[in-house]
């Protein structure tokens, strides 16, 4: 194997690979030399890991192909530095912004207030009439109460295609959206001639962030969790935490629930609303299938990302949840494939690398199309 290929591998399979590995990788995509896809994307998804070459990255950008430059352009925003904003702004006036959701959330490192003159003027254009729509709403929603400038423009997106992400950045954003209130009560409640199914669970939510009052999103989302058969509103209830707890009883049943996502959701929900990890750790370690190829059917990236946000501390009784994980799958149990060794596989650390994660599916399936 050549030496590219060998930094290549390393900076994907390795949490701390040596430091002459991303060396290689990034000297070879800002040479323009024939690399490799993998090089490539491991470069514009490295954030903070290529920071030591942001000179190489910014001095390299317009003395290669256009390819190379799309690239370069978003390592040096991935790592939040002002010097990809002139070339954003050039993409931008060629309407060739990123098209979608993953690359959204490396711009997001971007200080809002000085990507969006860049990105106001591509969403006033006809909104369902431009490629980059998506992946701009998912910039605007990661941004939250930073997008305030934008709510106007996110307004115009209500009734087309684009609803349900226009309702979720409205959401975000938050109190300086609080004009909108009136028009997502609208569609919770479905009053509003274009609101659809997926569109209450998201716009009661959006009506609690704008407005402060909990009473329409524990209505309409608490409703969809009692049925049994919609986990739509669970990431919303999650969010509400301690406010959902007369839900906590109907989240915990569907902890049992067949479906995987749910499963998922469910034990997410009943942590975020109890403070109770118990019973949601077992759920969540019978989806972290160690053998997991990257299928984005199933919620084994969603487990791992919730597990990290309840943290070490309920670990203390990893004993007994193995057990239930061996009771279950007949397996040596989750620990022997995400110890405390240094050469960890980085996509336990950045799930944004595990090939096929970017594929989706329903709105209840992924992080991107929940409330956070």
């Amino acid at each position: 194997m050549s030496p590219l290929g060998e930094a290549t591998e390393a900076v994907y399979r390795y949490r701390r690979p040596e430091p002459w590995c991303w060396e290689v990788v990034v000297k070879a995509v800002c040479g323009d030399a024939h690399t490799s896809w993998a090089a490539d994307h491991a470069v514009f998804q490295a954030d903070g890991a290529v920071a030591a070459h942001a000179d190489l990255i910014a001095g390299s950008l317009g003395h290669g192909s256009a390819y190379t430059d799309r690239l370069l352009t978003l390592a040096l925003a991935g790592m939040g530095d002002l010097r990809a904003l002139p070339a954003l702004q050039r993409v931008a006036d060629d309407n060739r912004l990123p098209s979608d959701r993953p690359r959204a959330r490396i711009l997001a490192a971007l200080p809002a207030a000085e990507l969006l003159p860049v990105v106001l003027p591509v969403l006033r254009q006809n909104p369902e009439q431009h490629d980059s729509t998506t992946a701009l709403l998912e910039l605007l929603a990661l941004w939250g109460p930073a997008s305030a400038p934008a709510v106007s423009e996110v307004i115009r997106f209500l009734g087309t295609a684009d609803t349900y992400d226009a309702l979720r950045v409205l959401g975000r954003i938050g109190p300086p959206a609080a004009a909108t209130a009136d028009r997502l009560a609208a569609y919770a409640t479905g009053r509003d001639p274009g609101a659809r199914r997926p569109h209450t669970r998201v716009a009661a939510w959006a009506h609690w962030k704008v407005t402060g009052d909990p009473t329409l999103a524990l209505d309409v989302c608490g409703t969809a969790v009692r049925s049994g058969t919609a986990s739509h509103g669970l990431p919303f209830l999650a969010d509400l935490g301690p406010l959902a707890a007369a839900h906590a009883d109907a989240v915990r049943r569907l902890m049992e629930s067949p479906g995987a996502w749910t499963r998922t959701y469910a034990a997410h929900a009943y942590w975020r609303i109890t403070g109770d990890s118990g019973p949601a750790i077992p759920v969540l370690l019978a989806e972290a299938d160690p053998a997991w190829a990257g299928d984005p059917a199933m919620p084994v990236r969603e487990a791992v990302r919730i597990l990290g946000k309840i943290g070490a501390r309920p670990f203390r009784r990893r004993r007994c949840c193995a057990g239930s994980w061996r009771r279950r799958n007949g397996s040596a149990g989750p620990g022997a494939a995400y110890g405390s060794s240094p050469t960890r596989p980085a996509s336990v650390r950045s799930p944004k690398r595990w090939k096929g994660s970017t594929g989706g599916g329903g709105e209840v399936r992924g992080a991107s199309r929940g409330p956070g």
